[in-house]
């Protein structure tokens, strides 16, 4: 009185020859990927099915009638016979290419350094003021208000437990952090050490911070709010942090310094192809560094070595992310810059709103977020069209799937 479980093909869609117990349809299963829609043909036996979708909502033609099927659920159709034609439309987020951003306002004009997507919520943070915000939708801001002035230069978020935590840190030389569980309302924390705290990270249950104050200072948290001293593995200035496949990696501004670590807490060198990166990001098996002020860039299967890369231009590349088959990479340069890549060897260059001196950028909820430093509301989005991997199924079996 059951169902058989859906064979997920690894790309594209297909037809399954498994049945369910106790019916005669067949289960048809699949992973829609470039395209949104995906038509076969069923032979039912005169009954209704029942139609399903996992993951996410889709909608389903039956012989001409079409049913929404929420995530999660099961819908009955209509009774249809041999050779129903049967055509399956995702819901969901495309891999569509960021090529051109739209501009949104922030709650308030202030030099917007640091975003991170998490629990529902875009967080940003602001250099040399208390001024933070969030927004649920990527577009509209509200303004909070950090525990104390400084230079905030990183933002991230992590859920440890059953907590959801965003960390920040600041470059003021000082022992200010600040972690909030709400993303609206922020609390003091102390770091291990006065320096210029400029990247914060969170992976396996770690948030870890680096400094770009030449030391070997670093520092980690296990709960968001209380910081233990790490070092290091040279004194240069560490000015970014991401992690990704087990690993966290850094990178600094000075010399051609890299640096990864298995736990956040000891860490090994390694060697970057130039100097001056101030962004890494990862994604898809793949760690990204950009640099500040040139062509160059990098990338890493395993985050212990790397290899270069060309941007698309000259720019004082500063902040990269990744999100549903894209690097996106912003530029603090004068112009109207950004930049996207499929699989962060090969970029293709891509237009912000405006030249607003673009400083971060982050993905989430089906959408690109960048904030800017140039002291003005100026934010930018790209929100991703609709059509997502979708895993469905067709059944003459029991309403109840065990």
């Amino acid at each position: 009185m059951g169902q058989s479980t859906f064979p997920v093909p690894s790309t594209g869609s297909s037809t399954s020859t498994v049945l369910p117990v106790n019916a005669s349809s067949v289960i048809l299963d699949g992973s829609l990927t470039s395209a949104s829609t995906y038509t076969t043909t069923v032979n039912g036996n005169g009954g209704i099915a029942y139609l399903t979708a996992t993951d996410n909502a889709a909608t389903i033609t039956v012989g001409g009638t079409a049913y929404s099927v929420p995530a999660n659920t099961v819908v009955a159709s209509k009774a249809f016979g041999a050779s129903t034609s049967v055509t399956v439309a995702a819901s969901g987020y495309a891999q569509t290419a960021p090529a051109t951003f739209t501009a949104s306002t922030m709650s308030s004009a202030d030099g917007w350094s640091a975003v991170c997507f998490g629990n529902g919520k875009f967080v940003a943070v602001a250099q040399s003021s208390t001024s933070s915000a969030y927004s649920t939708d990527g577009i509209n801001w509200t303004a909070s208000t950090m525990p104390n002035s400084d230079i905030w230069c990183g933002v991230a978020y992590g859920l440890i437990g059953a907590t959801n935590y965003y960390v920040a840190v600041q470059a003021s030389s000082l022992t200010d952090g600040a972690y909030s569980t709400n993303g609206t309302t922020w609390n003091a924390s102390t770091m291990p050490s006065a320096s210029a705290w400029r990247g914060v990270a969170f992976g396996n249950g770690y948030f870890v911070a680096v400094q770009s104050s030449a030391t070997t200072a670093g520092a980690y948290s296990t709960d968001g709010s209380t910081w233990t001293a790490s070092t290091m593995p040279s004194s240069t200035t560490w000015r970014a942090v991401t992690y990704g496949n087990g690993y966290f990696v850094a990178v600094g501004s000075t010399t051609t310094a890299g640096a990864y670590s298995t736990n956040g807490t000891t860490w090994t060198a390694s060697t970057m192809p130039t100097t001056y990166w101030f962004g890494v990001g990862y994604g898809n098996g793949t760690f990204v560094a950009v640099v500040n002020g040139s062509t160059t860039g990098a990338y890493s299967t395993n985050g212990t070595s790397w290899t270069a890369s060309t941007m698309p231009s000259s720019s004082a590349w500063n902040g990269v992310t990744y999100g549903n088959g894209y690097f996106v990479a912003v530029a603090t340069t004068s112009a109207n810059v950004a930049a996207y890549s499929t699989n962060g060897i090969t970029w293709t260059a891509s237009t912000m709103p405006s030249s607003s001196n673009w400083r971060a950028v982050t993905y989430g909820n089906g959408k690109f977020v960048a904030v800017q430093a140039s002291g003005t509301t100026a934010g930018a989005y790209f929100a991703q069209t609709i059509a997502m991997p979708v895993n469905f199924g067709i059944y003459a079996g029991p309403t109840t799937i065990n």
